[in-house]
């Protein structure tokens, strides 16, 4: 990693609030280089807190672009951080006109060229792409990195129709937690207790909404770019990692979108920024490539961009199965189209007769984490006990490497006793000593067989073919090895089981796997520079005596027949920023289950966040506790939020929801 101190341009930042129609105004942070040109603008919006959350990673990148050219902008959402206004539903209507409202705004500065780009991971991400699909004038250029088409099937809340236990409970149970922190007084002076309290009338656990859409309705195809790629006029770099769950977002761009005006790049990376060297890499020179992306559309300078291969992927080489690599093997290869005419569906036929597939309950709890972010407990362990749990089928790799690029996909044909159950089918490479890497996986929820925007009963003791995709993989199998695909009846706590959930028979003579097999190509020549950042934050991280959990634990109760998975998803601790605020964390994630009861099946979730300025005598803590569990009828869930100022409980609220079961 290379910190740069010096730019082109010298750089000045400052903190301003932008007017929105109405009266509310959102809190930004804005970095220029110091010239009398008109710049243009790059923006970066979301709702993660600039003034504390993301502040550190804010720092890596906002200078570095201001002092190549640009006027770098962060801004919080209404209702987040220091922004004025009242939270809302993510990604609602409100959130994105405010986010065009802003487009706009930067566009009209004197200090601004008219001309705008986006860019963002995840939420930022998600932002990014449903505002270019509004079409503001101003907006040319997109950078998106790991987000998502469609919120339904493409985010953290459904997986083939099915409920992300792992991903929806545990992502909407941290979006409680950071909705109730209050604004910086340091930011916005003394009327910040009464924002915050106005904030927290207005608060309602995510969980529930998402709950009620369990099919793909018009709730989720709102603001889903999925509905009309066509509405994109801006130029789109689409930005993803193999260890994403976001992956898939990018090849369907670069299929959908005028190839005049998108490029995709998916390298080995976890959820995270490339350049951040964050495990596996190797990192890259992210931010100088999206230098080329901004001056060739922003700029109007001939970068040699648009040149490159339409899509420009990363090839995983075999590894051994590990929870983390510091770099994983593997080369890089350009396609000049998508679908591309150097990968070639070929399908590997299922053979055995009929096969009983009745997995118990807990087989997923090797799946490692929904969203890695590149920490120790991250990816996926060896997979022969989840295989042992599985019925599985088997291809030999002989004297050539297979080499496959996109979404594997399955055509199971099964036969069910029950009305409900589920589908999942992993891949995996199984090297000659028995270690079984898994390479990709998908899961289909039978209900929604027919399409993901309605459910529909299995016909008890029917026999039907259901077909569905994995998710999108570069990976190599070399000879010697053998391709495993591995089918299973569960996969908790990643997809919530369903009730009377008694497994299927799969006939294997009607079945297959359908593998994208790219022929090899040469080298193309693909290469990047060394990471650069600007000079970092300054945080600090205080050692204390205090023991630390693991990431993840398994705990089995032998005698009652459960398994516990407890998650600790942010690795706690306190960060001091260098004007003295002190931020700490502390969660606990915890899935439980019995191995025969679907029923069972139960997350909770705590978090306890602190904000401390010792030189204001400010000290705040937002207690948030989320559990989930379901009955054959109704998903239960309960949360509860307590607020402190100093010693002082300022609010307290709980809920408790029953949401009829439709479809998850």
């Amino acid at each position: 990693m290379q910190i740069r101190t010096s730019f082109p341009y010298e750089t000045t930042h400052e903190d301003l609030y932008i007017p929105l129609a109405g009266g509310t105004r959102l809190y930004a942070r804005i970095w220029r280089p110091v010239t009398d040109e008109p710049v243009p603008a790059l923006l970066e919006y979301l709702p993660h807190r600039l003034s504390d959350g993301t502040a550190p990673r804010d720092h890596q990148r906002h200078p570095w672009y201001a002092g190549h050219g640009y006027a770098s902008v962060r801004v919080d959402v209404r209702g987040y951080g220091n922004s004025e206004g009242l939270p809302g539903d993510a990604h609602d209507a409100t959130e994105l006109a405010d986010g065009v409202a802003v487009v706009h705004w930067l566009a009209q500065q004197e200090w601004c060229s008219g001309r705008v780009g986006m860019f963002g991971i995840a939420w930022g991400g998600f932002d990014s792409l449903r505002i270019a699909a509004l079409a503001p004038e101003p907006l040319k250029a997109v950078v998106t990195v790991c987000s998502a088409d469609d919120r339904y099937t493409g985010d953290v809340h459904y997986m083939g129709g099915s409920v992300l236990g792992v991903g929806m409970h545990a992502w909407a149970s941290a979006m409680l937690a950071s909705v109730a922190l209050p604004p910086d007084p340091a930011d916005v002076g003394d009327g910040w207790r009464d924002m915050w309290l106005g904030r927290l009338e207005a608060v309602e656990p995510l969980l529930h909404t998402w709950l009620a859409h369990q099919t793909r309705d018009d709730y989720w195809r709102h603001g889903s770019v999925r509905e009309d790629y066509g509405a994109i006029r801006a130029n789109v770099l689409a930005v993803g990692g193999w260890h994403d769950p976001y992956r898939d977002t990018v090849l369907r761009l670069v299929e959908h979108l005028d190839p005049s005006k998108v490029r995709g790049l998916i390298g080995p990376w976890p959820h995270q920024y490339p350049d951040r060297g964050l495990r596996p890499g190797p990192a890259i020179g992210f931010l100088q490539e999206t230098l080329r992306w901004w001056d060739q559309h922003l700029k109007g300078q001939d970068t040699g961009v648009m040149n490159e291969p339409l899509l420009r992927s990363w090839i995983s080489g075999s590894h051994p199965p590990a929870t983390a690599y510091e770099t994983l093997p593997g080369r890089w290869v350009g396609d000049a189209a998508w679908p591309s005419e150097n990968v070639t569906p070929v399908a590997y036929a299922l053979a055995g007769g009929e096969q009983t597939v009745r997995s118990p309950q807990q087989t997923g709890l090797d799946a490692g984490r929904f969203v890695p972010s590149g920490d120790d407990a991250d990816l996926p362990p060896d997979q022969r006990d989840e295989d042992a749990k599985s019925v599985c089928f088997e291809f030999p790799v002989e004297e050539s490497p297979i080499e496959i690029l996109g979404r594997p996909g399955v055509r199971l044909r099964i036969r069910m006793d029950v009305p409900r159950g589920q589908v999942i089918a992993r891949l995996c490479d199984v090297a000659p000593d028995g270690s079984s890497t898994l390479v990709t996986r998908g899961a289909l929820n039978p209900a929604t067989r027919h399409g993901s925007g309605r459910a529909e009963d299995w016909p008890v003791g029917g026999t039907e073919d259901v077909a569905f995709e994995l998710g999108a993989i570069g990976y190599t199998f070399p000879p010697g090895h053998r391709i495993r695909i591995a089918v299973s009846s569960s996969y908790w706590p990643w997809i919530w089981p369903q009730a009377g959930s008694a497994g299927f028979t799969l006939d294997a003579d009607g079945s297959l796997v359908e593998l994208p097999v790219r022929r090899h190509t040469e080298d193309p020549g693909i290469t990047f520079g060394e990471p650069e950042q600007a000079e970092p934050l300054g945080v600090v991280h205080p050692v204390t005596l205090d023991e630390q959990r693991p990431e993840r634990l398994v705990v089995r109760d032998v005698a009652k027949g459960e398994w516990r998975l407890e998650v600790d998803p942010c690795r706690g601790g306190t960060r001091v920023h260098p004007d003295g605020l002190e931020f700490t964390e502390d969660a606990l994630e915890t899935y439980t289950i019995r191995q025969d009861d679907p029923l069972s099946a139960r997350t909770r979730s705590g978090r306890t966040i602190r904000l401390h300025r010792p030189e204001m005598s400010w000290d705040v803590r937002v207690e948030t506790r989320s559990e989930l569990s379901a009955d054959a009828d109704d998903f239960i869930a309960s949360d509860e939020i307590v607020c402190r100022d100093g010693d002082e409980i300022v609010f307290h609220r709980t809920w408790e929801k029953r949401i009829p079961r439709t479809a998850g």
